[in-house]
């Protein structure tokens, strides 16, 4: 969504504040607005500001650009720190905070989740109070890939999704529209993309009372989750999991036992632990374990090798270690959550 904001080009927050409705806009459109550290840091410290500020009654998030909210979190700058020897530094510590103070916000905190929404971007807008979808919305969380798990808070949604739902998102990073997200507790409301100037307009002539009144469109209809979902994706064995899809009829099952036999097998094996933990977790205990998670995650090879495949060399050919899930040890996954 381009804002109306104005401000210095090299300003990775713009901000806003008119009527009581507080307006942030993440403005790094040329990276789909990563999450850096100090875009973390500047928007925590903004959110929090305005939530001791009785003038504001709402807030507003969104993205620069056309292209989307938040592809994530600047995976190049996570790179540099870990292949340095340096690790994360705050990165982790810093963006968990600020996604439990999102869950945990005194006012209405409305996102709209235009365009691209991954990783770090679902943490700055699935813990919100009215999170808004458009016909353009693409939300995943595809972190396997680079050999690391659905973080930011992202289990405690996915272990809630209706059925298996949510265990194929986590394995596979499969990505889903923006009817999808509503279907499975990710967002709340649908609005086409061109109306968004109208909702900015309503909250700040109205702030948090004119999201009462707000024209909000009929949702399209979702399509139903295929059976083969809820048939495959149940236990906690990773590689049974693999089998059923791969035997499946469904010509999708096996796309998705192929998708996922290129992904990290310990991503995918601690993925699918932390998320069936998650289902009985609140989101802050959730988010204590995923600190935990990633404080051990920086320290084995696939990270690294994940984001340099993906992301650096682009060559699209990780070099997992260990290679195949069946070489994955149960007491190296146990010792991450320890």
């Amino acid at each position: 969504m381009t804002s109306p904001q104005t401000g210095a080009p090299d300003e990775i927050l713009l901000v806003s504040v008119e009527g009581g409705l507080g307006h942030a806009t993440l403005n790094r459109p040329r990276q789909l607005n990563a999450l850096s550290v100090e875009l973390i840091d500047q928007l925590a410290a903004r959110l929090r500001a305005w939530a001791a500020d009785d003038t504001i009654t709402a807030v507003l998030v969104t993205g620069a650009g056309d292209r989307g909210l938040c592809a994530g979190g600047d995976i190049k700058q996570l790179y540099a720190g870990v292949k340095s020897g340096d690790g994360p530094g705050d990165f982790f510590e810093h963006e968990y905070a600020m996604n439990l103070l999102i869950a945990q916000y005194p006012k209405p905190y409305v996102v709209v989740m235009d365009g691209i929404t991954m990783g770090g971007g679902v943490g700055i807008s699935v813990h919100g109070s009215v999170r808004v979808v458009t016909e353009r919305t693409l939300v995943a969380m595809p972190e396997a890939g680079i050999g690391l798990f659905p973080d930011v808070g992202a289990l405690y949604w996915l272990a809630r999704c209706p059925g298996e739902f949510g265990t194929h998102l986590a394995l596979s990073g499969a990505r889903i529209d923006g009817p999808t997200a509503i279907a499975a507790g990710f967002a709340d409301h649908f609005l086409p993309s061109d109306r968004a100037p109208e909702l900015v307009a309503a909250l700040t002539a109205g702030g948090a009372a004119a999201l009462q009144s707000f024209g909000w469109p009929e949702t399209p209809v979702a399509q139903p989750t295929p059976a083969w979902i809820d048939e495959c994706y149940s236990g906690n064995d990773v590689t049974e999991i693999v089998a059923r899809l791969a035997s499946h009829p469904h010509p999708d099952a096996v796309a998705a036992a192929r998708l996922i036999g290129t992904l990290s097998p310990t991503s995918l094996t601690v993925t699918l632990a932390a998320l069936r933990r998650a289902a009985t977790m609140d989101i802050a205990a959730v988010l204590a374990q995923d600190l935990v998670l990633t404080g051990h995650f920086v320290n084995v090879p696939d990270l690294v090798e994940g984001i340099r495949a993906q992301l650096i060399d682009k060559d699209r050919t990780p070099r997992w270690d260990p290679p195949t899930l069946a070489d994955v040890d149960p007491d190296t996954v146990a010792a991450f959550f320890a």
